[in-house]
């Protein structure tokens, strides 16, 4: 007998994070990348990407749920995501709808960066 598919309810924000290059190496101190990525995690499905091609931010890209996107709501990347501080105000605001759905908090305003038109973008693969 075939099986239903299970009705898991909205998708909601996804979050990519650069890694296995300079973005998430000890080429940037101070940062347990291990405990930002499943940080992040609990809030929301992470994605890592070998390389998001702007190396001097050390980026975290939110892309928002199928209901942000109808909303108006597009990928906001972020930069200089380097202190447990940041990585909170990041997974609050994915726990609140992310973008299209909740208003983005001034202090990650101070994150947010426009990336370059043409952003190569590594493979990517389940953080879990």
């Amino acid at each position: 007998m075939p099986r239903k598919p299970v009705d898991t309810g909205p998708v909601p924000c996804r979050i990519v994070v650069c890694r296995d290059c300079c973005c998430g190496s000890p080429k940037v101190t101070g940062v347990d990348h291990a405990r930002q990525t499943a940080r992040l995690a609990e809030q929301a499905p992470v994605r890592i990407s070998d390389c998001l091609d702007v190396c001097d931010q050390a980026n975290v890209v939110v892309q928002p749920s199928a209901a942000g996107r109808a909303a108006g709501g597009r990928p906001v990347w972020f930069g200089l995501v380097n202190d447990p501080a940041a990585t909170e105000d990041v997974a609050a605001w994915v726990r609140a709808g992310g973008p299209g759905l909740a208003e983005m908090p001034e202090i990650l305003g101070l994150y947010a960066f426009t990336p370059p038109r043409r952003v190569r973008s590594g493979p990517l693969r389940d953080a879990g």
